[in-house]
């Protein structure tokens, strides 16, 4: 899978921008509030709909514009693909495929398929655990498009019963509404729940192997999904799953409507990662969140390979910068396959990456060197 070219209009600060691409490694240089990343983030908004930077798509568009708009053609399934995104100031995103219109953001989940690594996700670790959930998320929503289905339904759901819950005070016949809403969110988590765990526990067995690599095998990685506790086998079947997800939201009924929360359900998930026997986000030292991160956002490109036979495109932006020496060469040496994005202050870090394209990113203009 590569990109071929990528145009933007009024995206951030471009006014206009058209770009053709390599197939292989593709850095980004130029000074800091530049635009490098503006490239990536628009590469993102293509594969997983959303923003890495932002959750308000209409801060892509550019100051003074009406609509931003991102397109791509790429090579995917050994034919040729075109992918377009037109964020307007009011209203919905709309996305468009091979010329098509897609009727809902999920269905062009999957199509175009990335991974994206930046400074930010190597305190994942460290953070909540909505940014591991977000990290499970989109990878998931790119390789299963049915579970982007499940995931978008799953959210519009908890926005309605947190509402129903927020309102009640003043409108006490909303809560006629309640047990129908946690219903449906429990078959419908069901099938998160089942997504996920068979998914970390492919993608935690490369990492695994990824991080023994570059730390030594005297430190080990481990995990555990942690998720509702009345989920006794998280590998069941989403209706098992989905009636145990039931009885939990039962029991904490009057619970929520006193402290107008949803208390219940895979919105609360966590991936708890462990090294040597130890909590990761607890002891672990600056170096060791950063091999776990790089650990994981590998294994993820490995999942997408052995998935579709296609590496995804891979984004890096200005992450080599956060990582010492060692771990710099431990990615650059397995991107020899597929394509790469790069964006970077420092172009002499990447002297060692051969027959890559350079281009330079200057106030809102792009330049191959």
């Amino acid at each position: 899978m590569n990109i071929q070219s990528l145009t933007l209009r009024d995206f951030r600060n471009y006014e206009t921008a058209a770009l053709e691409l390599s197939s292989g490694v593709n850095v980004f240089c130029g000074e800091n509030a530049q635009g490098k990343t503006n490239i990536l983030e628009a590469v993102g908004l293509l594969s997983t709909t959303r923003l890495f930077r932002s959750g308000q798509k209409r801060e892509a568009i550019r100051f003074g514009a009406r609509q931003a708009e991102a397109e791509a053609a790429f090579f995917a399934e050994k034919r040729d693909m075109t992918i377009r995104a037109v964020i307007p100031s009011a209203g919905r995103v709309q996305l468009t495929v091979n010329g098509i219109r897609q009727k809902r953001l999920s269905d062009a989940a999957g199509i175009l398929r990335t991974v994206l690594f930046c400074p930010e996700d190597l305190m994942m670790i460290r953070e909540g655990a909505a940014a591991r959930r977000r990290f499970i998320d989109i990878a998931l929503c790119q390789l299963r498009p049915n579970y982007a289905r499940y995931l978008s339904e799953y959210n519009k759901l908890h926005e309605n019963k947190i509402r129903i819950l927020k309102d009640a005070e003043e409108k006490p016949s909303l809560l006629d509404a309640l047990d129908d809403f946690s219903l449906r969110m429990s078959m419908i988590g069901g099938h998160i729940i089942r997504y996920r765990a068979y998914y970390l526990r492919s993608l935690m067995e490369k990492a695994k192997g990824i991080h023994a690599s570059i730390s030594g095998k005297e430190e080990q990685l481990d995990y555990r999904y942690s998720t509702v506790s009345t989920v006794s086998d998280p590998f069941a079947s989403a209706k098992d799953i989905g009636m145990q997800l039931w009885e939990h939201a039962c029991q904490h009924r009057a619970a929520e409507i006193a402290v107008k929360s949803c208390l219940s359900g895979p919105h609360k998930d966590d991936l708890e990662l462990a090294i040597g026997g130890k909590s990761a986000k607890a002891f672990a030292s600056q170096g060791q969140v950063r091999t776990c991160a790089l650990s994981l956002k590998l294994a993820e490109r490995d999942m997408f390979f052995d998935d579709s036979g296609e590496y995804p495109v891979l984004l890096l932006d200005d992450v080599l910068s956060e990582l010492d020496a060692r771990r710099q060469d431990f990615v650059l040496n397995r991107i020899e396959n597929g394509q790469v994005l790069i964006t970077c202050c420092e172009p002499e870090k990447l002297a060692q990456v051969e027959g890559g394209w350079m281009f330079t990113v200057r106030q809102g203009t792009v330049e191959r060197c």
